[in-house]
């Protein structure tokens, strides 16, 4: 198994040599796309290649790997496209981020990144922090990296890095986690051994909230500031959720190293937005659909990966509805964040039930497999 990462490291010393080159390869993507989409359809890189080469070497004089480069984004970007059934349209390209391979045009270490620039190889200082020096260790390969201008007008060194770690069996498990994911709580955990912990949304839903209002405002007012404004929430809020996200996501796994976890639990949130707006109203519909669960999910994911704990989705089905201690399923057992069995009179916190029950899935999962036999199949066949 692979674990892969990407560590972002600011550039101290950006040059005109490296904005030009940001611009060119922008121009390069553009001229790409146009090719591409003047096809009427995706094609592969490598026919691609040969139809856009000559123009980004010798008009654009561009470095030989970053004319490979170029074709091989673009024609990704319509096949991903296609595969969304989006609308077929020109995909454009701002001069904010350009993709570099390792050794062929960039090489680095802790302090230093060397950079192909239309101008030649050329060193850049990277401000590094203690944090970072772990990937500089020689245990990780580097792969194919970008250099990207955020918002604050900084650039910054995206370094992709890859580690093969030892397989894990589930049927090896014996301590199990399972993780409820929401709006109220934003999570809660609850382990075999019955240890809990919550993790408050209140604030946060809070601020989300004043945003919603916001947008309202702006909404009706439809000017071109207004839109502007629209656009930079949208932003703030995403960097917000996705802020918060790593933090809970890092607690999570802290707290089941703690506990000496060997698989977290997790709900299979496919088509969620689609399930939840049906049975919400309309009133607090964005604020459900827009919930990053998922984000929140692929974090623990690879979090918990990184430290050798292993993760399992569940089917969610009557996670919610269903009384941990007589198993008995009802609409009428949950009322909010209260939890209180119809059938045996059993109250819990509703979360906390939720992810009890994610809990017991997971380590039902478990020693069905090993009961049948399964997992050793299944892994020769993978």
């Amino acid at each position: 198994m692979f674990l892969t990462k990407t560590v972002i490291l600011k550039i101290a010393n950006p040059d005109n040599d490296l904005v030009e080159t940001m611009q060119k390869y922008s121009d390069g993507m553009n001229y790409t796309s146009k090719v591409l989409f003047d096809n009427g359809k995706p094609m592969g890189a490598m026919k691609l290649q040969k139809l856009v080469y000559p123009y980004l070497r010798e008009n654009l004089e561009l470095k030989s790997q970053m004319s490979c480069n170029i074709p091989r984004q673009v024609a990704g970007c319509y096949k991903t496209l296609k595969k969304n059934k989006a609308k077929w349209q020109r995909v454009e390209f701002s001069p904010t981020s350009m993709t570099f391979s390792y050794k062929r045009d960039f090489t680095i270490d802790r302090d230093t990144v060397k950079i192909t620039t239309i101008n030649g190889r050329k060193p850049y200082s990277i401000l590094n922090y203690d944090y970072a020096a772990q990937y500089f260790d020689g245990s990780w390969e580097y792969q194919a990296s970008k250099v990207v201008l955020h918002n604050d007008g900084e650039y910054y060194f995206h370094l992709s890095i890859e580690k093969e770690i030892p397989d894990k069996e589930i049927t090896d498990a014996s301590t199990f986690m399972g993780v409820d994911v929401g709006i109220n709580y934003l999570a809660v955990t609850s382990t075999t051994d019955k240890k809990c912990k919550f993790f408050a949304g209140g604030e946060i839903k809070n601020l989300r909230n004043h945003y919603k209002s916001m947008r309202a405002r702006l909404q009706s007012k439809g000017t071109l500031s207004a839109k502007r404004m629209l656009k930079y929430i949208s932003g703030k809020e995403k960097r917000l959720m996705r802020d918060v996200n790593h933090k809970i996501s890092k607690e999570i796994v802290k707290f089941a190293l703690e506990n000496d976890i060997s698989v977290i639990g997790l709900e299979d949130l496919t088509g969620i937005r689609n399930t939840t707006v049906s049975k919400v109203s309309k009133k607090n519909r964005h604020t459900h659909s827009s919930w990053a669960y998922r984000q929140l999910q692929t974090f623990i994911e690879y979090k918990a990966r990184g430290v050798g704990i292993l993760t399992h989705y569940v089917d969610p089905a009557f996670t919610s509805q269903t009384c941990i201690r007589c198993n008995h399923i009802s609409k009428n057992n949950r009322n909010r964040l209260n939890f209180r069995c119809k059938k045996c009179g059993y109250e819990n916190n509703a979360d906390l039930n939720g992810a009890m029950n994610i809990e017991h899935k997971t380590r039902d999962f478990r020693y069905i497999l090993e009961s049948q036999g399964y997992l050793s199949a299944t892994q020769t066949n993978a």
